[in-house]
């Protein structure tokens, strides 16, 4: 057995599964704490890599596409405090790192495992019910039904809509995407025979998140239903129908974007007023707006 004990978490190795629980540390991300330990059997593993720095070192896995539904719902997109695939390594111990390291290629040697996609999750997803609260609601998910609720800081046209509750069965997709510069992030459920392209904030289907502490908590969500959905590898025929293109972004003229600018600025005004942006962060957003202005 082969196993490292860091601050940022434990890594250990049977030959047949990596068992990765995350640390106790104030620097470990509360998704990584919410979600727990995970039990990564050797067949989802396409690979295994260390890099040295010159402080702390990163052991990376690199999982069989298909195989996790949080990779999947997230699309790639958790950065590295939230990633549950890296571990942060001390320079003192590099040694333990690269001896993991070997061990686990050659077991996926050994076994000769294929790094190619899979058609069946090979991990199971978050554990349900779970309930989230970030951005303008929360989000429950019981296994069978979506609950989203709405927040005083929703859009007053979707608040007035009242509570929403979905069920999987009419669910053909699921997307979380986080904040990223002035471009707020969501968790939006794509619900058969109901397309919308309506932006987050309208969006009765959609939480729209802000880039605060909680929202990386809704990658959960979409997960929890994301391993419940039938495998994107298999034939649309598998969920009775085709699922829909995403659409494509329109582009913006230099107008547009400047009004978008002036909305966004609002926006930012209105959230720093009721006490949800410091003043910190109030300034920061508003010199990043400025500056593309």
């Amino acid at each position: 057995m082969a196993e490292i004990i860091q601050k940022d978490g434990t890594w250990a190795f049977d030959g047949d599964a990596l068992r990765l629980t995350p640390g106790r540390d104030k620097n470990v991300s509360l998704l990584r704490r919410e979600l727990g330990e995970l039990v990564i059997p050797l067949g989802a593993l396409a690979g295994i890599s260390f890099e040295q720095g010159k402080k702390a070192g990163r052991l990376r896995l690199r999982l069989r596409d298909g195989a996790d539904p949080l990779l999947h719902a997230t699309g790639g997109r958790l950065t590295e405090p939230h990633d549950p695939y890296q571990l942060i390594v001390e320079s003192d111990r590099y040694g333990v790192a690269e001896y993991f390291t070997d061990e686990v290629r050659g077991a996926l040697l050994l076994d000769q495992v294929p790094a190619d996609p899979v058609d069946a999750y090979l991990l199971p997803g978050p554990s349900v019910p779970l309930s989230v609260s970030a951005g303008d609601g929360t989000a429950g998910f019981d296994g069978e039904r979506i609950r989203l609720e709405w927040n005083w800081k929703t859009e007053d046209a979707k608040a007035a809509a009242g509570a929403r509750t979905l069920m999987l069965t009419d669910i053909t997709g699921v997307e979380w995407q986080p904040a990223a510069g002035l471009e707020n992030g969501y968790l939006r459920f794509t619900v058969r025979n109901a397309p919308t392209k309506a932006p987050p904030k309208y969006d009765p289907n959609a939480v729209e998140l802000w880039g605060f502490k909680k929202d990386p908590l809704m990658a959960l969500v979409a997960a929890a239903v994301q391993a419940r959905l039938p495998h994107p590898a298999r034939p649309a025929d598998d969920m009775g129908d085709a699922r829909p293109e995403p659409p494509s972004p329109p582009v913006a003229s230099a107008e547009d974007e400047h009004d978008a600018l002036l909305r966004r600025l609002r926006e930012l005004g209105e959230l720093h007023r009721t006490g949800v942006l410091t003043d910190e962060e109030f300034a920061l957003a508003k010199q990043a707006i400025l500056k593309r202005m």
